[in-house]
């Protein structure tokens, strides 16, 4: 028997990496501007999140929101006291949202009937960098509270942002 060698060369997240494409190609077409916020937790997601939709939706844009934590739902149902549109995804554990699962939460929903949809991402740093899920932009936020080497020590989120929001500049 003759031995070969077999190169695998794909990459470890093609899966998602293909359902944020096509994710990202339904957005284009209904005309849907989406931004995943990512953060640590605590950091201030729910709460900016919070006060940007109800003054989008009083300037009369059409906000959406999905929101993603381990367990409980209780920043979707925060979020759903804005009157906006407001879907909860539940990870059971993972640290992070996949394509898949937005675009399962997405079902269902006209996109064309909102001009913004936001896409609360699990609180990490780390897991929530390599994860594309079809978004236009990926803002990063950052508290005051958290230090300021935090984009040091997690420069694959800091570099992959295309905006960054500090909060709790208040303190």
């Amino acid at each position: 028997m003759i031995p070969r060698i077999v190169e695998l060369r794909q990459g470890l997240l093609k899966k998602n990496d293909q359902c944020a494409a096509v994710l990202r190609g339904r957005f284009r077409e209904a005309g849907l501007f989406v931004l995943n916020l990512v953060s640590s937790p605590g950091t201030g997601k729910t709460t900016f999140l919070e006060r940007t939709l109800k003054a989008l939706a009083d300037l009369g844009v059409k906000p959406a929101a999905l929101v993603g934590d381990l367990e409980t739902d209780n920043d979707a149902r925060r979020l759903a006291r804005s009157g906006v549109p407001v879907r909860q995804i539940q990870t059971h554990g993972i640290c992070h949202l996949e394509a898949e699962m937005v675009e399962r939460h997405l079902l269902n929903w006209d996109l064309a009937a909102f001009d913004l949809l936001f896409i609360e991402n699990v609180g990490n740093l780390v897991c929530t960098s390599s994860y594309a899920l079809g978004e236009a932009l990926r803002v990063a936020l950052l508290s005051v509270t958290e230090g300021e080497d935090k984009p040091l020590k997690y420069p694959v989120l800091f570099n992959s942002a295309d905006l960054a929001v500090i909060t709790k500049i208040d303190l």
